[in-house]
């Protein structure tokens, strides 16, 4: 047993280094099909629509309650892999790019939320412990292809995109061979609908669910937008965009896996509630800081940031993944992964629209209202004795 978590964590890392494979080289792929600097949002957007779809797909058949999770997640990590690697492929088009980023966004549908339904499968007990390294997990998969295109700068940039394709492959084999089914799974033995809906006639889920919804506003439109920050705030100075991005969205899998550790002692509504707090105070001190002239000030700032706005997922996902019945619970879990992916592309197309005429440091004010929500749906869940 004690393999089992440090396998899925690392499987979970290795395939979800595809979500932001295409970011991480945008500027060769932007000279290369002549794209313009919005695209930015459609690229991260297509890749949300296609989880979202995905999700939608995999709850209504609850996939992930009826297979299994492991064969799901295999099957999905290997298909992913060559969408992602077909953004490599010569004489593309620009709607090509964005089918392909799409297809892998569809198949990222079997591996996160299927990763989160594996953990809860053998981690009743310490399920938000599990859950903090399983989201840092993905946390450092989402920020690794920066890293990579950082230190492969002198190589064409087709090799980040090949380089994670082989990792996400990496990761599915691990789990198909190294995870069987775990002991606390409930396979849903009939093709069940309605579990889609009845999920939210449980206060304490929909609240959870709510808060949740209200983190995911912020959390990807602010990953996708870091490099925007980091250009902005330039000027002059020479600055590696990949590495400091990387360490950005890195740094919040530290968070991640610490708030899984404290959760042991301290209830995971508390955690979600002071993460929540902590990123909704950045959003707000926002403009102030961009506009600092000291890179190295914003450099911390956003790297307190960075460390705020993820804490809470794997409190929230432990949330609902505690609230949600037991026979629905891999469905339960996709639901809400699929509906606040569905608001990231709200936030993130809204400040793709807002970056043409507001400057960069008063763009992420809006932000805030996401967590601002998300803190009053968070106090109304009943801890549970």
């Amino acid at each position: 047993m004690k393999h089992i978590l440090p396998t899925i964590v690392i499987a979970q890392f290795l395939c979800t280094s595809l979500w932001f494979a295409g970011n991480a080289v945008l500027p060769e792929l932007a000279a290369s099909l002549q794209l313009p600097a919005s695209y930015l949002g459609h690229l991260t957007s297509a890749v949300q629509i296609g989880f979202i779809v995905g999700t939608l797909i995999f709850a209504m058949l609850t996939i992930a309650d009826k297979f299994s999770p492991s064969k799901v997640f295999l099957i999905s990590a290997l298909i992913a892999s060559i969408f992602n690697g077909m953004m490599a492929l010569q004489s593309m088009e620009a709607w090509q790019l964005l089918l392909y980023r799409f297809g892998t966004g569809f198949f990222l549908a079997g591996i996160y939320p299927v990763g989160m339904k594996i953990a809860a499968d053998y981690f009743e007990k310490g399920l938000g412990q599990s859950l903090g390294f399983l989201v840092g997990a993905l946390v450092l998969g989402t920020a690794f292809p920066h890293l990579v295109r950082s230190v492969t700068d002198a190589f064409p940039w087709e090799f980040a995109i090949y380089a994670t394709s082989i990792l996400a492959v990496l990761g599915g084999l691990l789990i198909y061979f190294l995870i069987p089914d775990g002991p606390f799974r409930t396979p849903a033995t009939k093709f069940n609908p309605s579990a889609f809906f009845k999920v939210f006639q449980v206060k304490n889920f929909r609240h959870a669910a709510f808060g949740y919804f209200g983190h995911m506003w912020e959390l990807y439109a602010f990953w996708a937008f870091v490099p925007v920050i980091l250009i902005a705030i330039s000027g002059n100075q020479e600055l590696d965009i990949s590495f400091w991005s990387f360490l950005i969205i890195a740094v919040g899998g530290i968070s991640c896996a610490l708030g899984g550790i404290i959760s042991k002692v301290v209830p995971p509504k508390k955690i979600a509630f002071t993460a929540l707090a902590l990123s909704a105070t950045c959003c707000l001190l926002s403009p102030l800081v961009l506009n600092i002239p000291n890179p190295s000030i914003v450099l911390i700032f956003l790297l307190i940031w960075g460390l705020a706005v993820t804490a809470d997922s794997p409190m929230f996902s432990t949330l609902v993944a505690k609230n949600a019945p037991s026979a629905s619970k891999g469905t339960s879990l996709t639901i809400v992964n699929s509906l606040g992916f569905g608001i990231t592309i709200l936030s993130i197309q809204l400040l793709n629209f807002m970056a043409r005429s507001i400057p960069t440091p008063y763009l992420f004010l809006i932000l805030a209202l996401g967590p601002l929500l998300g803190l009053i749906a968070t106090a109304r869940i009943k801890t549970q004795h």
